[in-house]
């Protein structure tokens, strides 16, 4: 029988059509390919209904089930529900996303009379309500990754999944290239094997909801990776208006640096908020958050209570009444950092402001789909620079809008820290049996590789401590019980289950007035650099530091209207290779005049004087310029390939020149390109230039030019948290981060130099090569510069391009009133060499 023909089909569209809608063909054509026992990815536009697409699938075949039942003859009314056990897990990567969905479903579930509950399960969900999942789950439960692990990590897991239906994973984009994702991937493959065991005639249906990424194919693979499941991709053959607008600047600085335009352009954006119903302001870090929300409020008083700021350090009593507030609009805007992302569906916004580079086209893109969320609305987003350059990044944006070129998300795999962590979570459960769980983790794409000898490391690593920790009874975790590998001791078993996740983050403690209330959390690593009487801002309020008791940070409302703001690590994004690739061709038509970007025809004077004193690269050339000032002699290189690719290139040159001539350089990079300034003249000419950006022997050369020894030991920090090496702490009593540090780093020299073949050793340093040195994209830059003309331009001025460079160099040992002096006599004194040519 055709899905349409159904019961349950015709009861949604019937239910659709009261509200004056209709279902779109990609929404279908998801409910007939469930109903054929399909698994698969769902990607559409923001605001098209991806959410319905897959959640009236499982409803459709709950009603179509009911159908099928045979009514009860008896005329006894049943008093009390009898509920239908848990037929559909969705998981969701940010806790935000879990309270819309729930009311989006509860509502459905409403009108369509099914009887269903809707649970959550995330770290904000009160223990009474989990008490209440454990004896009775629900029909839905929206649930965080960390969560499915939690609910494995207890006794009799497989009664939860009796009559389990489908596993979504939202927002699989999200995941998919994070630890979080090989989470999910060992979630599903245990909750598949549970029920292939005790029911082997159950189909269970995995389904993804993705924004577009490059890597479609892929990312469904990924996540359904199972050979005995039918699969497909279903693509919306929509297509969402998005209209990008730039802020310009009324003058523009021929010598541009990070920060200088931002805040000069506040009063800009206060007619864009007054215009519209709500605005949502996306910042790159939650420190800027801060800074634009006093910034907001000391531009225009009459913001004050119609002003939010919205990040994950804020209090989430605070952020569920700023989400409540967003719905029902009674916000003129709110200030926001990747908290507010993704598939949040807030009706009154209509408009959306990126301050700054997003750093990526789908992250871009991302945030623009806030706004204009329904259905043919268009999707308004504004895009501040913070300096001038910033505006050729805004055209090329456009452009990737245009032609959907949009940055592949890579999964992770094998994780082993991941692996291990997931062995003990089970094990604290009901115990597994290592032959059979072998077999269903290979089945995952993140352990496809997994070697037979690999997992007898991990296990013996679990059992005994492996080679070099044999004599700690402390990493003796799992014991064979009757057949079954279990965490035997209650306080190992407690230990565990409070850090399990791949978030490792510096501790943070909680921020209260002296006089009660929450506000937020800040790290501990900024609050111990603060000093009694200091004052600092958060969740948009300038504060007092007092004291700090028992990890609680007291606080009392300070009289000053600024303050410092907290610093969060991971402040700084690195520009992806599509977004570096466009900007290239765009620094190419600034100077031809071959478009029609208004940013490329504002920014042309820059450009013009770029050309004069030096040279505008094309996307076939590479450009270095060899200045000399009083600070010394600068090698200035533009591979436009992102802030971590340069910093690792800028310490290869120079390890490169020092084998030419004894040299020391100080090191400076953007995401445009990188500075070595030296004391001494750097010997090289535009001859040596490919030998010097050779990519022969590059491995050896990054061991030797960089301390990848210190980068393996920064990673094996967090390594050893989710590996449960290091343990992290009780709740309110976390170990300080500099003792998490000394503590891993002592365990990565016991591993250096007693178990040389240790599998979390090995998995820091391809961490380090592979994510932060990101050996890869570094070797395909240097191809292509070698197949590039080199452009070689000697100077004694700064240029426009190398400015900002510069002034980042200089940012991190000078006050802001310093260095505004400064770059104001470095302004002066190049505007004084150009007059006189």
């Amino acid at each position: 029988m055709k899905l349409e023909n159904s019961k349950g089909y015709k009861k949604v569209i019937k239910w659709l059509k009261t509200s004056k809608k209709k279902p779109f063909k990609f929404q279908t054509d998801a409910w007939q390919y469930y109903a054929e026992g399909y698994s698969g990815l769902v990607n559409a536009p923001t605001g098209f209904g991806k959410t319905f697409s897959l959640f009236l699938a499982v409803v459709i075949d709950e009603i179509n089930r009911l159908e099928a039942v045979p009514k009860s003859t008896s005329k006894k009314k049943q008093s009390k529900r009898k509920p239908a056990g848990l037929k559909l897990i969705w998981i969701t990567p940010l806790r935000s996303l879990a309270k819309d969905l729930a009311r989006a479903m509860r509502e459905v579930c409403r009108e369509l009379e099914l009887d269903w509950h809707i649970g959550v399960r995330n770290g904000d969900t009160p223990q009474s309500e989990k008490l209440k999942q454990k004896k009775q789950m629900p029909e839905v439960l929206i649930i965080t990754p960390e969560s499915i692990h939690l609910l494995l990590a207890q006794k009799n897991t497989h009664t939860y999944f009796v009559s389990l239906q489908c596993i979504v994973a939202d927002e699989w984009h999200e995941l998919l290239g994070s630890k979080r994702g090989v989470m999910t991937e060992l979630g599903i493959s245990r909750i598949k094997g549970l029920l292939a065991e005790r029911h082997p005639e159950r189909l269970l249906r995995i389904w993804g909801i993705s924004a577009t990424v490059g890597n479609m194919e892929q990312a469904m693979e990924v996540l359904v990776p199972y050979p005995n499941l039918l699969k497909t991709i279903i693509k919306a053959d929509i297509e969402k208006k998005i209209d990008i607008r730039s802020v310009l600047p009324d003058h523009i600085d021929m010598l541009p640096w990070a920060g200088h335009l931002g805040h000069k352009l506040a009063h800009k954006l206060l007619p864009i908020i007054y215009k519209s119903k709500t605005t949502l302001i996306f910042t790159n870090t939650r420190g800027q958050a801060e800074l634009w929300y006093q910034t907001l409020l000391a531009l225009d008083e009459n913001l004050a209570g119609l002003l939010a700021i919205h990040h994950g350090s804020i209090d989430h009593e605070l952020r569920n009444w700023i989400e409540d507030a967003l719905h029902s609009g009674t916000l003129k805007a709110v200030i926001s950092t990747s908290s507010l992302d993704l598939g949040v569906d807030f009706k009154p916004v209509d408009t959306v402001v990126q301050i700054g580079s997003p750093k990526g086209v789908a992250r871009f893109l991302q945030r623009a789909g806030r706004s204009g969320h329904s259905p043919y609305e268009t999707s308004v987003i504004y895009f501040l620079p913070t300096h001038a350059l910033e505006l050729v990044e805004a055209a090329a944006i456009k452009e990737a809008a245009k032609t959907q070129n949009i940055e592949s998300r890579e999964p992770v795999v094998m994780a082993f820290d991941v692996l291990i962590q997931y062995l003990v979570t089970l094990a604290v459960g009901d115990g597994f049996d290592d032959t059979k769980l072998f077999f269903e983790v290979k089945q995952t794409h993140a352990f496809t590789e997994l070697l037979p000898q690999e997992w007898k490391w991990i296990m013996q690593f679990i059992t005994t401590g492996g080679d070099s920790l044999t004599a700690y009874d402390e990493f003796s975790k799992v014991n064979l019980v009757e057949g079954l590998w279990k965490v035997e001791s209650r306080q190992m078993a407690m230990r565990h289950r409070l850090h399990i996740g791949t978030i490792v983050s510096d501790p943070m403690l909680k921020v209260k007035f002296i006089t009660g209330g929450y506000i937020g959390m800040v790290e501990e690593s900024f609050i111990s650099r603060m000093k009694i009487g200091s004052s600092f801002t958060l969740a948009g309020r300038v504060l007092d530091f007092v004291m700090v008791k028992e990890m609680t940070v007291l606080v009392r409302k300070s009289k000053l209207k600024r303050a410092i703001t907290p610093s969060w690590m991971g402040g700084r994004m690195s520009l992806t290779a599509n977004l570096g690739s466009i900007l290239r061709k765009k620094y190419n038509e600034t100077l031809d005049k071959s478009h029609q970007d208004i940013e490329l025809d504002f920014i042309y004077p820059l450009f013009e004087r770029q050309a004069k004193i030096s040279h505008v690269p094309k996307d076939d050339e590479f450009l270095i310029e060899m200045i000399d000032t009083k600070d010394g002699y600068h090698l200035f290189a533009y591979p436009f390939e992102g802030r971590q690719v340069h910093e690792i290139m800028a310490a290869l040159i120079a390890y490169r020149l020092g084998k030419i001539k004894p040299m020391s350089f100080s090191i400076a990079m953007n995401d445009y390109g990188f500075e070595l300034l030296s004391e001494q003249v750097i010997p090289l000419d535009e001859n040596e230039v490919k030998t010097l950006f050779n990519p022969a022997a590059l491995s050896e050369d990054i061991v030797a030019s960089i301390n990848a020894t210190e980068m393996a030991r920064r990673k094996f920090r967090d390594i050893a948290c989710i590996s449960g090496l290091v343990f992290q702490g009780f709740p309110g009593k976390y170990i300080a981060n500099k003792h998490l540090q000394s503590s891993a780093a002592l365990f990565f020299n016991v591993f250096s130099d007693y178990d040389k073949y240790n599998l979390l050793l090995r998995q820091a340093y391809d961490e380090a090569f592979y994510q932060q040195i990101e050996e890869p994209r570094l070797a395909a830059a240097l191809h292509r510069i070698q197949s590039s003309k080199i452009v070689m331009v000697k100077s004694d001025r700064y240029t426009p391009l190398c400015f900002p460079i510069k002034v980042d160099s200089l940012r991190e040992n000078m006050s802001s009133e310093e260095l505004s002096q400064r770059i104001e006599r470095m302004t002066a004194e190049a505007e004084k060499k150009n007059n006189k040519k």
